[in-house]
């Protein structure tokens, strides 16, 4: 990550000469990183990328906004310990530097409820491209990379598929140890459920799958809780706010509809829906 360095003397372009100069932006506090950015922002729109002044102001940016990602990164806490806390910290950040990008102080939407959501979708991609399919300890997880390798090497030396006694020799393992590393091994990926159930199914030549005989989750209970866990948010909103979320979701009315009947226009009516919007969406996200 870059460090925030201020433009060379001499260097600064109008734009960026009202820019305060920071010395250390990851310590400046949360309430202040937010006016500041705004103004960072505001900067930033109007300067040359890949001048020495943008990548001050887009540096500062990142750093002065770091407490989202571990405000985010928190949430995951107990998912990742030791070295994987520093993984998920670092993959938030390229959320953050995603969203920085991409805001625009024009949509009149808050940074923070535009960053969050890029942030948590960055760390959630981390654990599903990363993690294995179920727990397993890490000396485990390590001994996995061991016995792919000695069984890659055994199966080349001997033409065959090597036996548990003959990889125990070579990594001077236990049997009980690779037997414990070969089980452990199958929670790294996940079996298909669009394998052919086993059993009397499969004698019978029935061509049922695993996903044919086990249940699945009713689609309405995460309507149910995603209701439950929105009435509070929706409580919270304004009074206007909340008429308008009615007239649009409940009332399935226009916007132009709604801009008559609060006698704004429509394109103010669709800017607070997204602010109305990006606020609910970042109050589901932090319960999650």
């Amino acid at each position: 990550m870059a460090t925030s360095t201020p433009p060379a003397p001499g260097q600064e372009t109008t734009a960026a000469a009202a820019l305060p100069v920071i010395d250390d932006p990851s310590k400046v506090a949360p309430r202040d990183a937010r006016e500041l950015s705004k103004l960072f922002f505001d900067r930033l729109r109007v300067l040359e990328e890949g001048t020495p002044e943008y990548q001050y102001a887009r540096n500062t940016l990142i750093e002065m906004n770091r407490s989202l990602v571990r405000f985010a990164a928190g949430r995951f806490r107990s998912r990742g310990a030791g070295g994987e806390m520093e993984d998920i910290l670092q993959v938030g950040t390229i959320g953050l530097i995603k969203a920085i990008d991409r805001f625009d102080l024009s949509r009149e939407v808050e940074f923070t409820s535009f960053a969050v959501p890029y942030i948590v979708g960055e760390i959630k991609r981390f654990f599903r491209d990363t993690t294995w399919a179920v727990h397993v300890p890490r000396r485990l997880q390590e001994l996995r990379v061991d016995l792919a390798r000695a069984k890659e090497l055994l199966a080349t030396r001997l033409d065959r598929d090597p036996g548990v006694r003959e990889i125990a020799e070579l990594l001077g393992l236990s049997e009980e140890e690779v037997v414990e590393g070969l089980v452990a091994t199958n929670g790294y990926t996940a079996g298909s459920l669009d394998v052919p159930a086993g059993g009397e199914d499969r004698a019978r030549g029935a061509g049922r799958t695993f996903a044919d005989v086990i249940g699945q989750e009713d689609p309405d209970l995460e309507k149910v809780e995603n209701l439950h866990a929105l009435a509070p948010l929706l409580r919270r909103l304004d009074e206007r706010d909340r008429l308008i979320v009615g007239m649009r979701f409940g009332g399935e009315m226009t916007q132009s509809q709604i801009g008559a009947e609060l006698g704004v226009s429509q394109m103010h009516v669709s800017r607070l829906l997204n602010r109305i919007i990006s606020q609910l969406r970042e109050g589901m996200l932090v319960r999650e």
